[in-house]
């Protein structure tokens, strides 16, 4: 498998907190938004987020919280396609994985 992310796939993902994986997932969440009608960069962004799930999802560490990441995986998937599911949305979703970018800068 090609990660766009090779050096965290590499096993540098594996010793960030979760707090710190799910803000970083929250950055391409970011990302997403500000690239508006940009389809190219829209695009790129749900692709790296979505394999910063996964990598997330394969962490041993997180094996208890494997159904709740899983469901943050699904709602994000679920606004990128429109919200027609969970009525989500990236700019919720935005303001949920930004509490953990929070909670890993007040942890450092």
């Amino acid at each position: 498998m090609s990660f766009q992310h090779a050096s965290l796939a590499a096993g540098r993902w594996f010793e960030l907190s979760l707090a710190e994986q799910l803000g970083n997932i929250g950055s391409e969440v970011s990302r997403a938004i500000k690239a508006g009608k940009d389809e190219k960069r829209f695009n790129g962004a749900v692709e790296r987020a979505l394999e910063l799930f996964d990598l997330t999802l394969r962490d041993v560490r997180w094996r208890g919280r494997l159904k709740e990441i899983g469901r943050a995986r699904e709602v994000f998937c679920d606004a990128v396609l429109g919200g027609h599911e969970y009525g989500s949305s990236l700019e919720s979703l935005n303001t949920y994985f930004f509490q953990f970018a929070y909670a890993a800068r007040l942890r450092r």
